[in-house]
């Protein structure tokens, strides 16, 4: 009982909250630009889908947690992950927006395929359920029900927010730029953090 009530536990509940409001709704974006090209029934599956594979990769990465900490570089390479996402993303919105100069009919804003938008969620998930899981964990070192709630929150969050992004980016195509940047700044935040920790060891020795 003394233990839930522990400032340390308490302050590091806190922390966990906020990254996983912040890094929760970077997913959701991904998520959300994903199946937003995509027919109504479809969308939602890839929501789901999304939601189902943050869920095992967020409890498997926590598992895997301490042993993580420890792999230099990781975060290097989930940014790397994530760039490419993104340069998916670009490559695909792009065509979008000189139809719409041009005064085409308007298509699809990112999906092409289900496929192609189940691809895009899964390997995004990868690179920001393992950010997710690295940030809290190293938030909630010695709590881990902390670890476990903040798991919990960050896919309820991810899930009501997808679906919200994706009705949005639906209606006003225009959003999908705001995202892609959004999924860029992470990526790129990733990348400086990975390349900072590399640069770091490599100096030590």
């Amino acid at each position: 009982m003394h233990d839930l009530v522990d400032v340390g536990a308490l302050s590091a509940l806190l922390s966990v909250v906020i990254i996983d409001v912040v890094l929760a709704g970077d997913n959701a974006v991904v998520v959300g630009m994903a199946a937003a090209g995509l027919p109504a029934q479809q969308r939602r599956r890839v929501i789901l889908i999304g939601i189902a594979a943050a869920t095992v990769l967020r409890i498997g990465f926590a598992f895997a947690a301490k042993f993580l900490l420890a792999i230099i570089g990781l975060t290097l390479a989930g940014g790397l992950l994530l760039l490419w996402v993104a340069w998916k993303f670009y490559r695909e919105l792009r065509p979008q927006h000189e139809a719409t100069d041009a005064h085409d009919e308007r298509r699809p804003v990112v999906a092409r395929s289900f496929r192609q938008a189940v691809v895009q969620v899964t390997v995004a998930d990868v690179s920001m359920s393992l950010d997710n899981v690295l940030a809290v964990a190293g938030t909630a070192r010695d709590h881990p029900w902390v670890l476990a709630l903040g798991l919990l929150l960050s896919v309820a969050l991810m899930g009501v927010a997808s679906n919200i992004v994706a009705r949005l980016l639906a209606r006003h195509h225009w959003i999908a730029w705001i995202g892609l940047g959004i999924v860029m700044v992470v990526a790129l935040r990733m990348i400086y953090e990975g390349s900072a920790e590399v640069l770091h060891l490599t100096a030590l020795h």
